[in-house]
């Protein structure tokens, strides 16, 4: 059995052949599962913890085989907010309530859950159920992933050079 350890990074090999698994985001963020491929064979995969599989992450063994994974459709709620006050409303208590969020143009998507959904009807928030690919914003799950926020403060330090040179009292 074809077991895939670590993900590939870069571009995939021009004409290399992978196969593919389609997976829910509960089964992509285990980082240990046994998997039958979209082809029918046996695999598994086996990579550290704390790496969640984005759709389209490709993952490699040390004989070069290749596996790509896809999102696959799962019972989701979807919520479509046009109104900017009350997107971000949902997205703070949605957020509040630590729930693996993905935040769209102008949708919510999380896992479909009864309490969340009636919370949003509350806000005035339309929701409904589909089948849908799963893929919520990195690092709300996953501890010990680094968090590299460029802070460039890039503020002129010109400010307090205008306007105040009245002259110097002695």
């Amino acid at each position: 059995m074809k077991i895939f350890t670590k993900i590939f990074e870069g571009d995939l090999p021009n004409g290399a052949a992978s196969e593919t698994i389609s997976l829910s985001f509960d089964e992509r963020k285990r980082g240990r599962l046994k998997i039958t491929t979209d082809n029918g064979n046996d695999a598994g995969i086996q990579i550290e913890r704390g790496q969640v599989l984005r759709h389209g992450t490709v993952l490699t063994n040390d004989a070069g085989e290749l596996l790509t994974v896809l999102a696959s459709n799962e019972a989701v709620s979807t919520a479509q907010v046009q109104d900017a006050t009350l997107f971000a409303r949902g997205c703070y208590h949605l957020g509040n309530r630590h729930v693996p969020l993905q935040i769209g143009e102008g949708f919510l998507r999380f896992q479909e859950d009864y309490v969340l959904d009636d919370m949003l009807r509350g806000l005035g928030i339309h929701v409904t159920h589909e089948q849908a690919p799963f893929e919520p914003e990195n690092g709300a799950y996953a501890p010990g992933t680094g968090h590299s926020h460029g802070h460039s403060h890039s503020h002129d330090d010109d400010d307090h050079h205008h306007g105040h040179s009245h002259g110097h009292h002695h």
